[in-house]
């Protein structure tokens, strides 16, 4: 079997994101958020399901993951490989956005829910942190959780560097397969007898792709690369200064052609407050 690699968009989504498969997701959050008994989550409901955009597409699409559980919180999930100054920022952003849809202006502030953010990041955000980090509004004086609406993890996968038979906890074993599905022939024996990793492979199988799935992951695989040897050769000749003029024409022809602020962030790494900046001016 050839195995997708999950750090891909597309493949991320699929596999996780498929409202046939929902167990798969299930598994990841309980996993991640360590939600167990009461909290644990039973059912969740996709807002955006995995639909596979075509190449046109995809400079506007935002291939996140959105469900909401049993007790009506949000979880969002990303799988980003580009960094950025204002990564944090924009998580900040994207949560808080999602947060304040939950209602109109006219509605109690009582019903809304809270907000779970998960990032997955092939890059290091964090100093003297684990691979999974958790970030909480805490009371500086008590270190009680008074203001618990929002809740930040982050997965910086190049921090992972554990074998599978290292692997103790659900969570650490749903970290190996992202980093590691796309460089195994056999579903591993330590994983073949649960049944959401097991469900989680045969959707990472590549053979059961369909012609515009394999296009747009190919696709997707070679931008990546086309954008690194950019950037590279960009930084050999010194042009820094006409990289960051292309950056703010893009940003410019992206405002004239109607994006919001959170698209064109994600397409040029600029935090919102530098975009907004270029539409005053």
């Amino acid at each position: 079997m050839k195995f997708a690699n999950p750090k891909n968009d597309i493949a991320f989504k699929k596999i996780f994101g498929d409202e046939k498969h929902k167990e798969v997701l299930i598994s990841f959050l309980n996993s991640v958020l360590d939600f167990k008994g009461k909290r644990e989550i039973k059912s969740v409901t996709l807002t955006n399901p995995y639909q596979l955009p075509n190449i046109e597409e995809l400079k506007e699409t935002i291939l996140d993951i959105k469900a909401i559980n049993q007790n009506n919180e949000e979880f969002i999930v990303e799988m980003q490989k580009k960094g950025g100054s204002s990564f944090t920022k924009r998580s900040l952003y994207y949560t808080s956005k999602a947060y304040v849809n939950q209602i109109d202006k006219a509605m109690d502030f009582k019903q809304l829910k809270k907000v779970y953010y998960i990032a997955l990041v092939d890059f290091n955000i964090f100093d003297n942190t684990s691979f999974i980090s958790r970030h909480l509004i805490i009371n500086q004086e008590t270190t009680k959780q008074d203001l618990k609406d929002f809740e930040f993890t982050f997965i910086e996968l190049k921090k992972f560097n554990l074998e599978l038979k290292e692997c103790d906890t659900i969570v650490k074993k749903w970290i190996y397969f992202i980093n590691n599905a796309s460089s195994l022939e056999l579903i591993p024996k330590e994983l073949q007898n649960i049944k959401e990793f097991k469900t989680a492979f045969l959707m990472a199988n590549t053979y059961t792709w369909n012609k515009d799935e394999l296009e747009v992951y190919d696709y997707l695989f070679l931008k990546e690369a086309n954008d690194i040897d950019a950037l590279k050769s960009a930084e050999n000749k010194g042009i820094q200064k006409g990289i960051e003029k292309g950056i703010l024409t893009v940003a410019k022809n992206s405002i004239k052609q109607g994006l919001d602020n959170e698209t064109i962030s994600l397409i040029t790494s600029l935090s919102i407050e530098q975009i907004e900046n270029l539409r005053t001016k």
